[in-house]
């Protein structure tokens, strides 16, 4: 398999796990910044017994310059990422919640054009459209969205998320390393912040943990083989993932959701089959 080809299903399986995570964020009982916190504590913990025992671990030894960028990895992807999206989630709706920050995919052509030099074709841009206008009809079900103020906040989310993917697109070491360094330093960042609002542990933490851990060890190893903005369009349809296990349980299933099931796919099936390809040539 060449690597456009098993970058493009990391990216679809990174699809279908990152799915998953709405419904367990959406169970958990606890402080969101505690909640947030002890996932990234147990996934770094699951990341670096994966590291030590495979001996990955030796290429940070071998190379500690990149550990400043990562730390800026954490701060971002994680950390600030976690914060925004607890906060403004509390302040917004859940619909304008899961519509803005599936904005990610317009924030990763405008990141990866202007510090990765990828070159975001026509078609990626019309396929991405057609990504996100089945994601309006899937979550709003046809309603009006009413503008909240923590709509900025939510805007954040994806602008964050992208910033610390364009910095883990350009570091030296593996996907497990990569991973693992990202929660270890969002963990360590967050802390203090949990310290300051209360500590409460949530099973549901270490469930997402897992996800975390195996979805992002996906995700980078997917960017490490294709652009990061075709990998973004492809993970777009994720939060349709979790509304998909909502119908299978018994939730109603409407003409809203039949067009946007289609539009997404096959706006991801467009992106899916466009090669990664970079404006200047290194």
């Amino acid at each position: 398999m060449n690597r456009e080809a098993l970058g493009t299903l990391l990216a679809i399986a990174g699809a279908f796990l990152y799915g998953l995570e709405p419904v367990v964020i959406k169970a958990n009982p606890s402080n969101p910044l505690s909640f947030a916190a002890f996932s990234a504590l147990f996934a770094s913990l699951i990341l670096w017994i994966l590291l030590i025992v495979s001996f990955r671990w030796v290429e940070i030894r071998e190379n500690p310059s990149p550990l400043k960028k990562a730390f800026l990895m954490g701060f971002f992807g994680t950390a600030l990422a976690y914060i925004s999206y607890s906060y403004g989630a509390r302040l917004s709706t859940a619909i304008n919640a899961s519509l803005i920050t599936r904005s990610e995919v317009l924030f990763s052509f405008l990141l990866s054009w202007v510090f990765l030099r990828e070159k975001i074709t026509k078609k990626l841009i019309s396929y991405a459209i057609i990504i996100l206008l089945g994601l309006v009809l899937v979550i709003t079900q046809g309603r009006a969205i009413e503008p909240h103020l923590g709509d900025l906040l939510l805007l954040l989310v994806p602008l964050f998320w992208q910033s610390g993917h364009v910095i883990a697109k350009r570091l030296p070491y593996s996907p497990y390393t990569i991973a693992t360094l990202r929660n270890t330093f969002g963990f360590l960042i967050l802390l203090p912040f949990v310290l300051l609002t209360g500590m409460e542990f949530s099973r549901l933490a270490l469930a997402e943990g897992i996800i975390i851990a195996l979805g992002q060890v996906i995700w980078y190893k997917s960017i490490k083989l294709i652009n990061l903005s075709k990998a973004t369009a492809i993970i777009t349809p994720a939060p349709a993932v979790a509304i998909a296990l909502g119908i299978v349980l018994g939730e109603s299933f409407t003409v809203y959701h039949a067009t946007g099931f289609i539009l997404i796919t096959l706006g991801t099936l467009g992106a899916a089959g466009i090669k990664s390809e970079n404006n200047a040539k290194t």
